[in-house]
């Protein structure tokens, strides 16, 4: 079956998604998890090599994929093809890349003005770095994020490639589209946009940046938030485990101190004793196992909660009862968030290979007339 039935708010927005990195991919999948119809476009020897297999990585779920040589002519007029038939392009490549293969912001709104061009860079369309190499934690480098994460006398410690790649990059790439689609409803014209890494993860620490000038926030690892403060860090319990703590305020540590059985504590407002008050809930913390802790802290509001790893997360109850995590073709993997109600379910098959392009204006001999050149599968 070549097309599937989508719901959900983006019902009916066809996506061009240019092969790349994680966050690329990543933009596409949280567009199609909420209804959009995502065609994904990769080299052609790659999904030859795959044949009919679908793919099960998961940032690919809900898509549906073909290889295009975009370095042959044929190959580049059949792209335009597909853009004149769609309403967002995603494209991940550096800087000047997408124009000299002759699928630029130009060359595509000369075919269709209402597209939507989603560019993807870490460094983003230009400055004094724009053409260079970079990963995540380059750019939230570069961007100040990096600085204010670790623990006090420690290096900085990159949160893997969360905040660059994922947070900073894709969902502000997917974010971007949204509203150019929404102005498009009011002009009946396209926008580029330009997501940038290093803009991205400078725009989520906006708090922080403030908080910083204003003498509010101190060094890496000596703030209420950053592993400083003795109520809001992790402690390890018996067994090896660990429990995350969260009591900021004053009820909550009272309800955590009281069910813990701690009195005479160091007064928790006095910075200068934080070492010591640390010392003693790591100690208090080390004398049962998280499961032990699990009991004593349920129901209540001590904001204290086992740290889990991935397969534990998707069978703790509250994420079962809420369905957080799915199963799909053998892979267990987060379901689409945020959640819109009365959306509908969405379609999280793995990706599988698109045969008929006659509904994206390459008709079925023109199709095959470019599978027996190799510039298409």
């Amino acid at each position: 079956m070549e097309r599937v039935t989508r719901s959900g708010p983006l019902s009916g927005v066809r996506v061009l998604e240019l092969a790349g990195l994680a966050p690329g991919p990543f933009a596409g999948m949280m567009l199609a998890d909420h209804g959009a119809e995502v065609l994904r476009i990769d080299r052609v020897a790659a999904v030859a090599a795959a044949g009919d297999r679908p793919r099960r990585d998961v940032m690919d779920r809900g898509k549906r994929t073909i290889g295009l040589d975009l370095k042959s002519p044929e190959g580049v007029a059949a792209f335009r093809e597909l853009a004149a038939h769609a309403d967002v392009v995603i494209e991940v490549f550096r800087p000047g890349v997408a124009e000299r293969l002759g699928i630029g912001p130009g060359d595509l709104r000369a075919v269709n003005p209402r597209l939507v061009y989603g560019r993807m860079t870490g460094w983003g369309q230009e400055g004094p770095l724009a053409m260079t190499a970079g990963h995540d934690i380059d750019y939230i480098a570069v961007a100040g994020v990096l600085s204010l994460l670790g623990r006090e006398g420690g290096k900085p410690t990159p949160p893997i490639n969360i905040l660059g790649d994922f947070a900073g990059g894709g969902l502000m790439l997917a974010y971007g589209v949204l509203l150019a689609l929404f102005e498009r409803e009011r002009t009946g014209r396209g926008r580029v946009v330009d997501a940038a890494m290093v803009d991205g993860a400078a725009t989520l620490f906006a708090m922080f940046y403030q908080g910083v000038q204003s003498g509010f926030w101190g060094p890496r690892g000596t703030n209420l938030l950053d592993t400083g403060a003795p109520m809001y860090d992790t402690y390890e319990t018996a067994d090896g485990g660990f429990v995350a703590v969260g009591a900021l305020e004053p009820r909550f540590w009272a309800e955590m101190t009281a069910l813990m059985g701690l009195a005479d504590l160091p007064d928790r407002d006095d910075r200068a004793r934080w070492p010591e008050l640390r010392e003693r809930l790591a100690e208090a913390f080390r004398s049962r196992t998280r499961a032990e802790w699990e009991e004593v802290f349920a129901g209540s509001d001590a904001c204290v909660v086992p740290v889990l790893d991935p397969a534990e997360a998707a069978e703790h109850p509250h994420n079962r009862a809420r369905g957080t995590f799915v199963e799909v073709g053998g892979v267990r993997q987060p379901a689409p968030a945020p959640r819109l109600e009365g959306a509908g379910e969405p379609d999280l098959s793995p990706a599988t290979l698109l045969s008929d392009l006659s509904d994206w204006g390459l008709d079925r001999g023109t199709a095959e007339r470019l599978r027996a050149a190799g510039v298409l599968a």
